[in-house]
């Protein structure tokens, strides 16, 4: 019913991705595998809902809790994840970062620290220290050193993304208990970033924060996500959230409604949420298979041509995290080869700090996905020599 493998030229449409890289990089042409957004269209559910919302011709001031939004979301969270939200709970921002920003300014100070995980994705290391806040950084799976910089003195926040990007690796329930065990503990508030949820691979399932978390006054903690990863349409600009304490709730819709001047959101990703949440499961379904087929074959491509490296696909999302460490090869070098020879753009992992690694975007038809793991295996087979 879905074709993945249709090649739709994105140059020429203002993209991140394909425009923007001669730009960054000086070099013209290349193939990206970079921007966290993918190559394909959006389900045809949500291209029919926009074409018809655009139809009707009058773009007039909306209210986000007007309509179907909100429960289009509670009946999302219960089909997909078998669990309960309120949607009396629910806020609304343009965009998942910034309602990270909004919360850092109401839950921290300048010079707090913020705990992450490392690698961490860079959208989060640009708001935390634009903001004026320290990064503090605990390894994923290191729960001591968790504990120990959330115990440090001006630890305000823990910040988790879930599933984590760039590793794809999916928190157990008994994890996240931990997270919301320790954070309460040590008086830290904290802030899930939850976009890539319903990309979890078939094995593994995600736990929404709402599900671990107690609400009520005095709990600080915000379940922030947003359709537009899962379903391809970020440009659209448009998030959710939900907060435990309904005081802080309460304030959070006045900060964006007279700070920020949300008084209307944009209309189109309304329109595009509730019809990918009413109507767009198989297409997600469908695109899940195909993701998990690419990763396969990204996995046979590493396993011949760089046996060293052993590479297993990540348990959420399309962004394959490669460890090239055992090669031992330069950073700068690599990536040198990659773009002068292969004409490729794939992210250094020192952009998430943590060299030695790169971020393959696999969100696209396989042939380019083909295109990126060979390349990435000839160049790193040049290096070695």
């Amino acid at each position: 019913m879905f074709d993945f493998d249709r090649a739709i030229d994105r140059r020429g449409t203002a993209s991140v991705q394909w425009d923007g890289l001669a730009d960054r990089l000086g070099v013209p042409d290349l193939v990206p595998f970079t921007v966290s957004d993918m190559d394909f269209a959006s389900p045809p559910a949500v291209l029919g809902a926009l074409r018809e919302r655009i139809d009707h011709g009058v773009f007039g001031y909306t209210d986000w809790r007007l309509g179907e939004f909100r429960e289009a979301v509670r009946d999302w969270y219960a089909s997909r994840h078998g669990t309960a939200v309120d949607p009396e709970a629910m806020v609304y921002a343009p965009s998942v970062l910034s309602q990270l920003s909004q919360l850092l300014h109401m839950w921290t100070e300048p010079g707090d620290g913020v705990v992450v995980h490392t690698p961490t994705y860079d959208g989060f290391r640009k708001v935390v220290t634009g903001l004026g806040r320290e990064l503090r950084g605990v390894p994923v799976g290191d729960p001591d050193a968790l504990e120990r910089e959330l115990a440090r003195p001006g630890s305000r926040m823990l910040l988790l993304c879930s599933p984590h990007n760039p590793t794809g690796r999916v928190w157990r329930e008994e994890e996240l208990k931990e997270f919301a065990r320790l954070a309460e503990r040590h008086g830290a508030a904290v802030v899930s970033d939850e976009i890539h949820a319903d990309l979890t691979a078939e094995g593994h399932r995600h736990i929404p924060w709402t599900a671990v978390a107690e609400p009520g006054r005095g709990r600080r903690w915000a379940l922030v996500t947003s359709g537009s990863k899962t379903f391809n349409f970020p440009a659209l600009s448009g998030s959710y959230g939900f907060l435990g304490d309904p005081d802080e709730r309460a304030a959070f819709v006045r900060r964006m409604e007279t700070g920020e001047g949300l008084a209307s959101p944009a209309v189109l990703s309304l329109t595009a949420h509730v019809a990918a949440y009413r109507h767009g499961a198989p297409w997600l379904d469908a695109l899940r298979g195909y993701v998990a087929d690419t990763m396969a074959l990204v996995r046979e491509r590493l396993a011949t041509g760089l046996p060293d490296v052993h590479w297993t696909p990540p348990q959420a999302g399309y962004l394959a995290w490669i460890d090239l460490r055992p090669l031992g090869l330069d950073e700068a070098a690599l990536q040198e080869e990659l773009v002068t020879a292969e004409k490729v753009a794939i992210m250094p992992g020192s952009v998430y700090g943590t060299p030695g690694f790169v971020r393959l975007n696999l969100g696209c038809p396989r042939a380019k996905a083909d295109r990126g793991v060979s390349a990435l295996v000839s160049a790193a087979r040049r290096l070695r020599g």
